[in-house]
């Protein structure tokens, strides 16, 4: 049996949860072969955890008494009434101008409430996002395992355009599992892997930033893990983890160090 092409409603099905086990096997598949469309869903389902997270006090709230079934029904068998008769002139005016407002300004007003995050923000939302993604797999984590240390490198260099570097943080208690390349909105990036041995992991993704230059260490975090990003000539590097900042701040340093003596 010939397997269905995997399209853009497939990967919306899999983030809404929606396909059946067989199709949602089959988009896995797909995803595991292809890491551009991995990181696209990637985000798509951090999107959706965020927005879930927002509206779940709304949601858990008990519905008004207004929209009582019993009361909707009763409403709808009511004859009309006139609009004048129910809001005074004025009220109906100022009601259609509303309305068109509304309607002219509220695609504008959606990228005020909700920007998209650029520079240092971005780079940070991607590490967290791709943290999301692969530090729970325990099937393929990473793309090339520590062994091929070099070849990652390389890999990096060639894809980002500028010279990148391993960190080894042996030293530090952890041990490099390897990384893959991964798709971010700003282009392609390196994403490492690190562990201490008893299952604790962390990310660190590198990408060039649109402007050259260093940028200062700033903390992040989402509700899941928390994370350190700057930018360091002109490259930028965000550290991820589920950790405490006590503990990811002086790696993240020691990278940047690392990084810096390297390159």
């Amino acid at each position: 049996m010939t397997m269905r092409p995997i399209g853009d409603d497939d990967l919306q099905g899999l983030v809404d949860e929606r396909l059946d086990t067989a199709r949602r096997r089959e988009v896995e598949a797909y995803l595991d072969a292809h890491s551009e469309a991995r990181a696209r869903v990637a985000r798509m389902i951090a999107l959706r955890e965020e927005m879930r997270a927002a509206f779940a006090p709304i949601a858990a709230e008990p519905v008004p008494a207004r929209l009582n079934l019993a009361r909707i029904v009763e409403a709808r068998r009511r004859p009309a009434r006139p609009i004048w008769q129910v809001f005074p002139i004025w009220q109906a005016m100022a009601a259609g101008l509303l309305l068109l407002v509304g309607g002219a300004g509220g695609w504008g007003l959606r990228a005020v409430i909700s920007p998209v995050p650029t520079g240092i923000e971005a780079l940070a939302q991607s590490a967290s996002m791709n943290y999301a993604v692969y530090a729970p797999d325990h099937t393929r984590p990473v793309e090339l395992a520590a062994a091929d240390r070099d070849e990652l490198a390389g890999w990096f260099t060639a894809r980002m355009k500028r010279p990148v570097a391993v960190p080894d943080l042996s030293g530090s208690g952890y041990r490099l599992m390897g990384g893959r390349l991964v798709a971010t909105q700003q282009g392609p990036a390196g994403l490492l892997m690190y562990d201490d041995g008893h299952g604790a992991r962390f990310v660190m993704l590198m990408r060039p930033m649109s402007v050259p230059g260093d940028a200062p260490m700033r903390a992040h975090t989402t509700e899941t893990s928390n994370g350190y990003a700057w930018v360091q000539d002109g490259l930028g590097y965000s550290l991820v983890g589920a950790a405490d900042p006590s503990i990811l701040h002086p790696l993240a340093n020691e990278i940047r160090r690392a990084t810096a003596k390297a390159i």
